[in-house]
């Protein structure tokens, strides 16, 4: 019997080997990436006082733009070329108690594209703005620039002669009520960063929605980059 104890008592003080620890693989590279730029006709980053008095009364225009740095949509390569869609919805975009559909779209897609990449282009942008973007009254192949500034918060896109859109990063200067925040999410999905900026210049010039505009220094833009 002392000799069984013993041995179960030496047993036990050997120590257990635990399997190691499986690896767990690196993450797969983003089939798709680029930069995003958003502009509306209401505040994103501001407070409820000013967000009360626009609600119902204005935000229901939008620009949403891509560039892709690099990647494919659909096994179609779209390496450097960019999309932007506008919308005319039916209420002020991101209020969460009215329903912004039905909304018109326009898409400029990139003069730079064959056809099946003008195609890929307008299904990628639809796959990351949903519904906003189902209805399509118009889509035009117009020369797009679209520059990240090296400041964070810049952007320009410029679309032909119907879309010019500049922002600038926010400062002390624009906080008025001192409780803004980021009172609308922006309206593409699959962005990695995402900062709100304010629009210098954001005006669309074009026939197939039933309004033009022209806006500046309004808070209602985000600059941001996607990848997925």
């Amino acid at each position: 019997m002392k000799r069984t104890g013993l041995a179960l008592s030496l047993l036990l003080a050997v120590p257990v080997m635990a399997k190691p620890a499986a690896k767990t693989p690196p993450p797969a590279p983003a089939q798709i990436s680029g930069e995003y730029a958003e502009s509306r006709d209401a505040d994103v980053y501001t407070g409820p006082c000013f967000a009360n008095s626009e609600v119902n009364l204005t935000g229901q225009d939008a620009v949403l733009a891509w560039h892709v740095d690099r990647g494919t949509w659909g096994n179609v390569a779209l390496d450097g070329l960019s999309v932007v869609a506008v919308v005319r919805a039916s209420a002020t975009l991101g209020d969460p108690y009215a329903n912004p559909l039905p909304a018109k779209a326009k898409f400029i897609v990139d003069v730079n594209a064959n056809d099946a990449q003008r195609a890929a282009l307008v299904n990628f942008a639809q796959a990351q703005a949903g519904a906003l973007l189902a209805s399509v009254v118009a889509v035009e192949a117009l020369p797009i620039q679209f520059a990240m500034g090296n400041e964070m918060g810049v952007v320009a896109v410029n679309a032909g002669d119907e879309v010019r859109l500049t922002t600038r990063a926010l400062t002390g200067d624009d906080m008025i009520c001192h409780n803004e925040e980021v009172y609308y999410q922006p309206l593409a999905a699959h962005l990695v960063h995402a900062m709100p900026a304010v629009e210098t210049r954001s005006t669309y010039r074009g026939a197939e929605l039933g309004i033009n505009w022209s806006e500046s220094n309004r808070r209602s833009s985000f600059v941001g980059n996607f990848a997925f």
